[in-house]
């Protein structure tokens, strides 16, 4: 999968695929065969993290 580089672009991405596709972060990754603790350090450099119970980057 070609993720946006830009981290800003790619947070928007991840959470519009987690809102309209995906139940969880686990499975995103896991379908699109990316790194979960990859992802996860991108967009905390950029202050975001991941919350389960929403399903999102906040």
């Amino acid at each position: 999968m070609n993720l946006p580089k830009d981290p800003f672009i790619l947070l928007s991405y991840i959470n519009t695929q987690l809102r309209d596709f995906y139940p969880s972060l686990d499975s995103f990754c896991e379908e699109n065969g990316l790194n979960l603790s990859q992802i996860i350090q991108l967009l905390a450099d950029i202050d975001y993290t991941y919350d389960a119970s929403r399903n999102q980057f906040i």
